[in-house]
């Protein structure tokens, strides 16, 4: 075993005597974690864990084999200390908290629960984490890259997987550009090799390695922008600078007479501060003193599922995510369960069950982690009386004075609050017992109710009518009284000039309601939307938790929009993209189309075009190779944008293929669009790799609003599947926006 240990401190060394981050690392986290898994009471396995060189990958080995790397999750806490999963808590009772701490990983990987061997590796590995992150975060573009050079990223250093020395021939080097997803021309290669071997020997040594790679790092065509405003001199001087800052779009920019940029100074602001997003709107910058239903809120169905709605297990792991991923409204389906105590799951299917009160328990501790802004806590009520009251006992002794019990003004007490007002609050949605309910009421409600069983459990009670249903066709006075600004009630056909309705309440519909509205009566139903809260979810058909585009739903300004946060995918990176802005707080204004009382928008009719967005693919960097199992193969890559708002500006353009190169492709292509509802439509970058044969693979994307895309030359760093960043994979762009 003392030899494992001895590896894994020697691999975490790597690049420690040049580099402050590495240094740190080595000297805070010891090189590797020895520790223990835990998986049930009785599974607990001794592993050592080390920390790979991006600072965000942890894997473990042992004398068999290797596991693979798993991403740290982001955004959020990576790490959490003490008992502070659901494993921990339900298994790890043997460990002291204090040395116990769980890594999250990006998308649907497990958490990883650990044991150290003494609290303080435990706390070295919390605090080391911490700062990696933290100094990761604070990196430009060119220091990433600084720290992952090429062969690292591919699992070669020298002197380490290299073979005996720290040399490589042509061979080698040809090897090495497969590996960094780059095919070149034997002659032009070979001509750069012999241009970097500078003892002339036919092998490059480790500084030679590096010198070649990055002189295929150039970017000819930021030389090219450079030249195009410096002119002979190859410097910028301020009113060259200040010329291109304007065409960049950089509104007031104001410089030194004397000051003036070189070639290495324009490529580094073309790094970081060239991304496409408007930093101006990384934080909280709209006005979050307005009401509620003037907010789109990123939402979550079925919130307690880690995968398919059908067989998949439920875990209050999953709350943690959706909290972690900005969500602000999650659903809780809850059914009567043994020994008193309310157990939340998919009703009628095979997924698993987790209690009530556990749930409860994960909303205080992590709801408020990213965003502090309101959680709405959707109820589907499947209880009897008797567990209704034991839901409302346990959210108010668990949450305290979190819960809002009772309105904020008395003066007026049917208005809706602001986010602002509600920070650090939890809202329960749920039925409410009226004053006075007519048989057509309850008829109503139990309509509703139906309408709200999903994962085709109407259709197995029509299959086996034998089956017990649910209970609630009662409400405690209990839970009726939670339900303070969010009663559930349902949506009756909307008339063309409907009068205000309660603002108080919360309508939910499928999908297929929600659609059907929006075609029927677009502007009766956005006039709906500006006082009172609508949430939409997916169809119980989608029996393997597939989602649906919730731009349609945004349009007419539903605020909760529903989605099941577990399944990637494009619905899932608009939802995104939508509330990747304003401090990725959860809440979004929506545009004023939608929050007036007498707006004349609908979706369906938004009128003429009256804005351009012209975008020029130029280049992308070091894009990833998709299938690890395929050595030989190299990446065609394409560039699709793609536009989602009202349906008259949805569009999709493509540029060609490149072929065989995901290192420094270059296209030089225009696409253009006009838009009629610019401040609904969010722009999809989308990467893939072209294949003759088969449906073309996903490579990256990256989402974001129209009204936070910066103008002129711009780097869009690309996401997984999942969400994760590929950096440092980007695409080179120039964007212009014309009209209003």
């Amino acid at each position: 075993m003392g030899s494992i240990l001895a590896e894994s401190w020697i691999l975490s060394q790597q690049g420690a005597s040049s580099s402050p981050f590495y240094e740190w690392r080595a000297q805070d986290l010891g090189g590797c974690l020895q520790g223990r898994v835990i998986r049930s009471r009785t599974w607990h396995k001794e592993r050592f864990y080390r920390l790979q060189e991006d600072g965000l990958s942890v894997w473990f080995q042992r004398r068999i084999r290797r596991a693979p790397s798993q991403h740290i999750c982001e955004p959020g806490p990576a790490v959490r200390e003490g008992h502070q999963s659901e494993g921990l808590r339900r298994f790890g009772g043997a460990f002291a908290p204090a040395r116990c701490l769980t890594i999250a990983f990006k998308g649907r990987r497990k958490n990883l629960d650990l044991a150290a061997p003494t609290a303080e590796e435990a706390q070295r590995w919390v605090r080391g984490l911490a700062k990696l992150r933290a100094r990761l975060d604070a990196m430009n573009q060119r220091e990433r890259l600084d720290q992952y050079p090429p062969w690292k990223s591919v699992g070669w250093a020298p002197g380490v997987e290299g073979g005996q020395d720290s040399k490589m021939s042509f061979k080698e080097i040809k090897s090495l550009l497969l590996m960094v997803n780059v095919d070149m021309n034997d002659m032009y290669a070979y001509r750069l090799f012999k241009e970097c071997d500078r003892s002339n020997n036919e092998r490059l040594e480790g500084p030679e390695i590096e010198e070649f790679l990055r002189r295929l790092l150039k970017r000819p065509e930021l030389e090219e922008i450079f030249h195009r405003y410096s002119g002979e001199d190859r410097v910028l001087s301020a009113p060259e600078l200040l010329e291109f800052l304007e065409d960049q779009g950089e509104d007031g920019a104001t410089l030194a007479r004397h000051e003036l940029m070189t070639l290495d100074g324009f490529m580094m602001y073309l790094s970081p501060e060239g991304a496409a997003l408007d930093p101006a709107h990384t934080g909280v910058f709209q006005d979050m003193n307005q009401p509620l239903a003037h907010y789109f809120i990123s939402s979550s169905h079925n919130t307690y599922l880690t995968d398919s709605q059908i067989g998949g297990p439920s875990s209050t792991e999953a709350y943690v995510r959706a909290f972690a991923q900005g969500c602000r409204c999650v659903e809780l389906d809850c059914w009567e369960g043994p020994g008193g105590e309310p157990v939340i799951y998919h009703g009628h299917t095979l997924t698993s069950k987790i209690l009530f009160r556990d749930v409860v328990q994960a909303v205080r501790d992590h709801a408020f982690t990213l965003s502090p802004y309101p959680v709405i806590l959707s109820l589907e009520n499947h209880c009897g009386l008797e567990q209704q009251a034991t839901m409302a006992r346990h959210l108010r002794s668990i949450l305290g004075d979190m819960l809002v019990t009772q309105v904020l003004d008395s003066q007026n007490p049917e208005e809706l609050p602001s986010p602002e007002q509600l920070k650090g609050r939890v809202l329960v949605k749920g039925k409410k017992l009226p004053a006075a309910r007519s048989d057509e009421d309850r008829e109503e409600e139990e309509e509703e109710e139906d309408d709200e069983e999903e994962a085709g459990a109407a259709e197995q009670r029509r299959r086996t009518p034998g089956r017990r249903v649910s209970q609630a066709k009662q409400i405690s006075p209990e839970l009726s009284a939670l339900a303070v600004y969010c009663g559930a009630t349902r949506l009756r056909t909307l008339r063309p000039a409907p009068p205000p309705p309660p603002p108080g309440q919360v309508s939910s519909l499928s999908e297929r309601k929600a659609k059907k509205l929006i075609r029927e009566a677009g502007n009766s139903f956005v006039r709906h939307n500006v006082h009172q809260l609508t949430r939409v979810y997916p169809l119980g058909l989608r029996m393997n938790s597939a989602n649906y585009s919730p731009q349609e739903m945004w349009n007419s300004g539903c605020q909760l929009v529903a989605l099941n946060f577990q399944t990637p995918g494009y619905e899932m990176d608009l939802n995104a993209g939508r509330f990747l802005i304003n401090g990725q707080c959860g809440y979004v204004l929506k545009p004023a189309c939608l929050r007036q009382p007498d707006t004349t928008f609908d979706p369906e009719c938004p009128g003429p075009p009256r804005t351009t967005l012209t975008i020029q693919v130029l280049t992308a960097q070091q894009l990833p190779k998709l299938n690890a199992e395929k050595p030989n193969s190299i990446v065609d890559p394409l560039v699709r944008i793609e536009i989602h708002g009202v349906t008259s500006d949805c569009a999709r353009k493509e540029t060609n293929y490149v072929l065989n190169n995901g290192f420094n492709p270059r296209w030089g292509q225009t696409l253009q669009f006009q838009l009629r509802a610019p401040e609904l439509a969010l722009v999809r970058f989308v990467v893939e790799d072209y294949d003759t044969t088969s449906p073309n693979d996903f490579v990256g994307q990256f989402t974001l609003p129209l009204n936070s895309l910066k103008q002129g030359y711009r780097h869009i760093h690309l996401l997984s599947k999942d969400g994760a960043s590929l950096s440092p994979a980007t695409l080179f762009v120039h964007i212009c926006i014309q009209g209003s």
